[in-house]
């Protein structure tokens, strides 16, 4: 017997290959009792004129409103010619990334493989059941404990970001999970005892944090047991409420009397790296844990009703049943975004109520011009909305303790789009406009702003509760399932994958438009945002970057305008994430039942004439979803987060046996991919030469790569950009914030080495010439190259020579003390003739001694003597 009973009440609705199975344990079968979203999205200028009630909104029993919406078409472009066919596309690595690979093919969904393409391999970081205490016992499938579980790596791992630790030599890092949900039925033996099942799976859910550590750039990561940063957060872990609702009616239960504290954190989905540093997570399908009255208008609108929920958690724990007196607000507990610090484990999870409660699939932030923290964020169903927040304060630089409230206050918007298209072009078929494009204008429509609610009727706390009404009171654009929100670090443009939506256009439902333009919408769309002005600006430009299907099987589909026969076929766009160059990756959640085919990670470029073109970079096991994707180019390397592999399958009748395919059950886990390492990487070098161990170092640490066809070219010139890049990689390739104004004229975004060149100039590792030039491609001197490493270790105190420290350096050299220096720390050893040659140019694999030296032999690092 099953020790959860799964109404599987989408078996005969779901397209395609979409697990039934999924649909109980991860939405609570959402789509069977159809969207929750049944409002005509008034204009606010109607609802303006009758103001409703707090009994109206949050407990009458009154309908939905019913309030005519009046089309208000943009302008109509002036058509413009199709965008003309591209030929093949030669690059590998769009705008210049390091990671370049060969798109593989894509695999049918039946396969239970984790599939790379040629020249990498794959390799488990932490799978489900991974102790990861001391006092943490291993994993045993026919033992397995709710008193284990808590100490053990938890399931259905989502969203994923690893953060090197500071100091350690890019070799060791933080890693944040969260674990969005669990099924039971394939990871516990039948017969195990239903109390012990219920308390297993409570304990597999919440967050965790773990140390990660590797012996190189060019080797896998692994986790680290018992390390310092170590935690996992539960369902009894305390959370704070932040913001204007917290202490407010709506969030008080009999346990919390304040409305202040949360026990616990549900449904966690994608997420955010914020710029100071901690972690954000979107709890998403919360309303599948609660039973409730299910009476009232807010209760409908978030899915909450009075039934059985599948893992029955409410038959022994009076909180997660909302009809008990006492805890009727516990659901408006959870929905929220929720803050983690993962370098203090001491430390108290947040829960930001300014960001608005719904179905979260995460939160983004970029800092606006201004300095303001802006964080954008989807509701992940069908017919629901994307939302943006400005922070009341601004960011300061260093000041970990401030920008940690920059979340807590700050104005709430949702997005209304408009299309520059006639009405009669959309015909849901997805077949591109007359002007060769789906795009048009948008505006950000207020909900709270200056602390004051703009939503008649609502006071700024019903806003925040129950942001899914107040929305639909001032008409923003029902979306086919907002999911991640991007925005690029490096244009400032926002990218929202839209992964789905089969009721779009069918039967007393939002048709297409030209936001949303595919009726049945099976395969998702991403649409491509531009603010107008700076970033918290209210007004925006927006257009569909892609209609993703398989157009090998006869799919609408649309790429930019890169032709459709040159893509890997995609479905279901779901998280998205950026490489340091600023290519588009995107995780897939749904292609076996939209094209057939297991999830994957694609990348896709965003620039040039290749803009729109789609390759697929790994595929991942049957029934599972790719999530939490993160890229690290310049050590061609990504990682992903492997979700419900095997899902239907059945204790004893495993569909998959991921990641270990040892005859037992699937585990979610961490996977990094990267490039397979081989003993002797370089065919122009081996064991015996002049220097080869320095220069194997500098390949295992990502700091010199060689080339494309398998040489290293030892006795070529070093050119300076490339010296940038060696110190840049050295250094741990901080991240490097654009600067306003170029500082060179011959170095512009996009070039090859433009970070390195960039953060070098920052640093003031190089000034480069008084013509403002750099001269990236012209070799660097001997003499330079001592400059640039005496400045990358911070200039350390160094005496002024006063004697010459090479035969050929005189003291009037415009570098002899940092060539001294050098010479003191025995990183340069020079010549047997006495000489130092300083104008020759730096050879390859002289540079790697360099750098060997420096960094091995003399454990000199960045700015140590600063």
């Amino acid at each position: 017997m099953a020790l959860i009973d799964l109404p599987l009440l989408m078996k005969d609705a779901a397209r395609g290959k979409r697990s039934s199975v999924t649909c109980a344990l991860k939405c609570a079968n959402q789509c069977a009792f159809g969207p929750c979203n049944h409002s005509d999205n008034p204009t606010f200028r109607d609802i303006a004129s009758s103001a409703l009630s707090r009994r109206t909104m949050l407990g009458g029993t009154g309908g939905a409103i019913a309030i005519a919406l009046a089309g208000t078409q943009g302008a109509v472009a002036a058509p413009g010619a199709p965008v003309p066919a591209l030929g093949p596309v030669p690059a590998l690595a769009p705008s210049g990334t390091s990671l370049d690979f060969t798109a593989i093919a894509p695999v049918d969904f039946e396969t239970d493989e984790f599939t790379v393409p040629e020249g990498f391999d794959w390799h488990p970081v932490i799978r489900w059941g991974d102790p990861l205490f001391d006092d943490a016992p291993d994993f045993d499938w026919n033992a397995q404990s709710a008193d284990a579980q808590k100490l053990q790596f938890g399931y259905n791992n989502d969203y994923t970001e690893i953060q090197e630790i500071p100091e350690s030599d890019g070799k060791r890092a933080v890693m944040f999970v969260n674990h969005e949900y669990t099924n039971e039925n394939i990871m516990l033996p039948t017969g195990t005892d239903e109390d012990e099942a219920l308390e297993i799976g409570m304990a597999a859910h919440g967050l965790t944090v773990v140390e990660l550590e590797r012996a190189s750039s060019t080797k896998p990561y692994a986790y680290v047991q018992g390390a310092e940063l170590n935690r996992r957060i539960l369902l009894d872990s305390p959370f704070t409420l932040t913001g204007p609702a917290a202490g407010s009616d709506l969030v008080k239960t009999v346990e919390d009397p304040e409305g202040t504290t949360v026990l616990g954190t549900l449904g966690n989905c994608a997420g955010g790296l914020t710029p100071w540093g901690t972690l954000l997570s979107g709890e998403e399908n919360f309303h599948g844990y609660f039973r409730s009255a299910g009476t009232s208008e807010a209760e409908q609108r978030y899915g909450l009703a009075d039934s059985a929920t599948a893992r029955g958690w409410e038959t022994k724990y009076d909180r997660y049943d909302a009809r008990t007196e006492g805890y009727e607000n516990e659901p408006n507990r959870f929905g929220w975004i929720v803050e983690v610090d993962p370098w203090d484990p001491e430390s108290t999870p947040r829960k930001h109520t300014s960001l608005g409660r719904f179905k979260h699939e995460g939160a983004n932030v970029i800092l606006g011009e201004d300095g303001r923290a802006v964080a954008y964020s989807g509701d992940d169903e069908v017919f629901d909305y994307l939302y943006k927040f400005v922070s009341r304060d601004t960011y300061v630089e260093g000041d970990t303790a401030h920008n940690m409230t920059l979340l807590e206050n700050g104005d709430l918007y949702v997005a209304k789009f408009t299309g520059n298209s006639p009405a009669g072009e959309i015909d849901g078929s997805g077949a591109v406009p007359v002007d060769g494009a789906f795009d048009g204008t948008g505006e950000w429509l207020p909900l709270v702003v200056g602390g004051e609610s703009k939503v008649p009727g609502f006071t700024v706390e019903q806003v925040l509760v129950t942001t899914r009404l107040a929305a639909d009171a001032v008409g923003p654009t029902k979306m086919d399932r907002c999911e991640d929100v991007e925005p690029s670090l490096l244009t400032r443009r926002v990218y929202v994958a839209c992964t789905n939506n089969s009721g779009r256009g069918t039967e007393g439902k939002a048709p297409a438009d030209e936001m949303n333009p595919r009726a049945e919408n099976r395969d998702g769309h991403v649409v491509e945002i531009d603010e107008q002005g700076d970033q918290s600006s209210t007004t925006f430009a927006w257009n569909l970057l892609m209609v993703c299907g398989d157009p090998a099987q006869g799919d609408q589909t649309y790429f930019s305008g890169f032709p459709v026969d040159q893509v890997s076929p995609i479905s279901c766009p779901d998280n998205l994430a950026f490489d340091t160059v600023g290519n588009l990756w995107i995780s897939t959640d749904g292609a076996p039942s939209g094209i057939g085919y297991n999830d994957g990670l694609f990348r896709v470029t965003l620039e040039g004439d290749a803009r729109g073109r789609v390759e697929q970079f790994l595929s991942v096991p049957r029934d599972g979803e790719t999530c939490g994707p993160i890229i690290r180019d310049q050590d061609r390397t990504a990682f992903v987060a492997v979700q419900h592999p095997g899902e239907d399958g059945e204790w004893g009748a495993h569909t998959s046996h991921f990641p270990d395919f040892d005859g037992q059950g699937p585990k979610p886990s961490v996977i990094q991919v990267l490039p397979r390492v081989v003993e002797h990487p370089f065919s122009d070098m081996g064991p015996g030469m002049e220097h080869y161990e320095s220069v194997l170092w500098a390949y295992e640490n990502g700091i010199a790569k060689g080339y494309k066809d398998g040489t290293f070219r030892p006795v070529q010139p070093v050119n300076r950009d490339a010296m940038a890049a060696f110190l840049h990689r050295l250094a741990g390739s901080p991240e490097v914030t654009p600067p306003r104004s170029e500082p060179f004229r011959d170095v512009k975004r996009g070039q090859e080495h433009y970070d390195a060149i960039i953060w070098a100039y920052q640093q003031g590792i190089t000034t480069g010439w008084s013509d403002r030039t750099f001269r990236p491609t012209q070799p660097i001197a001997r003499d330079a190259m001592a400059a640039f490493v005496y400045r990358y270790a911070g200039s350390p105190d160094a005496p002024t020579p006063t004697e010459r420290p090479f035969a050929d350096v005189p003291l009037s050299n415009l570098y002899a003390t940092e060539i001294a220096w050098l010479k003191s720390e025995e990183i340069s050893k020079g010549w047997a003739d006495g000489t130092y040659r300083p104008l020759n140019p730096m050879n390859r694999d002289a540079t790697a001694a360099f750098l060997y030296r420096m960094r091995e032999e003399q454990q000199i690092t960045f700015m140590m003597g600063g």
